[in-house]
């Protein structure tokens, strides 16, 4: 597939590695010399410097037979003129944006091909918020991601000690949950990973992936750890565009307290917010934090755009006595430094707007993608189309369908029904499969698994 992104920032750079690596044609844009040499150092790709909304830049970019066009500039109008300029001029097939503003997002009317010619619409603050607002809502749970549409999670627990099931054999988990049925899709043991199977003993500090009906996530997630009360006292540190968004969306159930450095900015807040507490002032001020008793707060939250003030004031936060630190870090190299220590989660905003993006450059009809344990695994939801002579999954057996090393089914959702996928289920055309594939490298070939062949149109 031949796909222009436009804009080398962390969006644009961590899609363009994503999709360079999948044998795709990509084209980079961006003003910014340093990031595109940087690119084109260390990926196979081309790279062009120019203004990306520009038409002689789009057409040096080889808009004129380009499949797809990603505009992620940091400038919401820039990407909006660009697939204009894309749409009017080139006919390029299918283009995305990423639109942070919500003035503009809550204007529907805004995008189709008769006024702004966007596809689809990404916007990275709102993806991350939701990620947040989940975490929130299970605790426990270090990754919690919805399939069609929420009926059915897959979740990312890390197994402690005193956990019903740890030290057990997953087999075992029927005894405990007799009317519950799930699927174990992957375990990661000191990082690396393990296809479960029933003899396989779940050890203290593996991280469990599962996959269940919604409404039986918090049964499942009891047994992997000791019982957690509810969420209640949230502090916020950042009253950026990502804070205000998670603040209104969960200060109707929660005592939330908004820690932000503007003065300005907090009048905005106090003026936007029904319920929420702002307080002017630093993340890293401790006395600050003992004043406003941060050793009651079930969770804080480090959301500014500083990796180095969100690791700080976490640190300060647990060292205070904050039951859960979250942490926006966008640095990768970070992540795995620090969740390995005080800081309990780390939330790497380009993962999750990647996965998103990821769900329409994937060939097949995949819904969704996420990506999982930083990257290195995906979570997929597909749809099977055709019959048993045009399809390589409908009116196959789990058990019977060839999936590649390392890649396993963990449900199906067939109407508002979730099915869990054990391998005498017979796959029916238009059910909805949730898979896991732990090497990226099989990605292609799960997708080839969707691609109807041509005879069934």
């Amino acid at each position: 597939m031949k796909i222009i992104i436009l804009g080398a920032g962390q969006v644009g750079g961590t899609l363009a590695e994503n999709l360079a690596r999948e044998a795709n044609d990509i084209t980079v844009v961006d003003t910014n010399v340093e990031r595109l040499r940087d690119l084109g150092d260390r990926l196979d790709i081309r790279t062009i410097k120019g203004m990306a909304s520009f038409p002689t830049i789009l057409r040096q970019a080889g808009a004129d037979d380009a499949d797809m066009l990603v505009a992620v500039t940091n400038s919401d109008e820039v990407n909006m003129v660009a697939c204009q300029v894309a749409y009017t001029l080139f006919h390029t097939p299918t283009r995305i944006a990423r639109i942070r503003e919500s003035v503009y997002l809550n204007r529907d009317e805004l995008f189709s091909d008769q006024a702004i010619p966007v596809d689809v619409l990404i916007s990275p603050e709102q993806l991350v918020t939701n990620h947040i607002k989940r975490l929130i809502e299970y605790p426990g749970a270090i990754q919690v991601i919805d399939f069609a549409e929420g009926k059915a999670q897959l979740v990312a627990v890390k197994a402690y000690y005193g956990g019903t099931l740890v030290g057990q054999q997953l087999q075992r988990i029927g005894e405990y949950l007799p009317k519950v049925d799930l699927r174990v899709v992957a375990i990661y043991r000191r990082d690396r990973p393990i296809l479960p199977y029933g003899e396989t003993i779940i050890e203290v500090d593996d991280i469990v992936f599962f996959i269940a009906a919604k409404h039986n996530i918090r049964a499942i997630i009891s047994l992997l750890r000791r019982a957690e009360s509810a969420n209640r006292r949230i502090v916020i540190a950042g009253g950026g565009s990502i804070g205000e968004r998670l603040a209104e969306a969960i200060e109707t159930r929660y005592q939330v307290k908004i820690i932000e450095h503007s003065t300005t900015r907090c009048r905005e807040l106090s003026e936007m917010l029904d319920t929420s507490i702002i307080l002017q002032g630093s993340a890293s001020d401790k006395d600050l934090l003992i004043e406003e008793n941060i050793a009651e707060a079930d969770i804080f939250l480090a959301l500014t755009n500083d990796d180095e003030a969100n690791i700080m004031s976490s640190l300060l936060a647990k060292q205070l006595g904050a039951k859960k630190v979250m942490t926006i870090v966008n640095n990768p190299a970070y992540v795995s430094l620090i969740q390995a220590n005080t800081i309990d989660i780390a939330i790497n905003p380009q993962l999750i707007t990647i996965g998103s993006l990821l769900a329409h450059v994937r060939r097949g009809d995949i819904v969704s993608v996420h990506s999982l344990h930083q990257g290195v695994a995906e979570a997929i939801e597909a749809i099977a189309h055709g019959d048993t002579s045009s399809s390589k999954v409908v009116g196959r057996l789990v058990a019977h369908i060839a999936l590649p090393p390392g890649a396993t089914i963990g449900a199906i959702i067939r109407g508002d029904e979730v099915i869990i996928a054990h391998s005498d289920l017979l796959i029916e055309s238009e059910d909805h499969l949730i898979l896991l594939v732990m090497d990226k490298k099989y990605i292609r070939d799960v997708e080839k698994l969707f691609e109807v062949s041509l005879g069934f149109f």
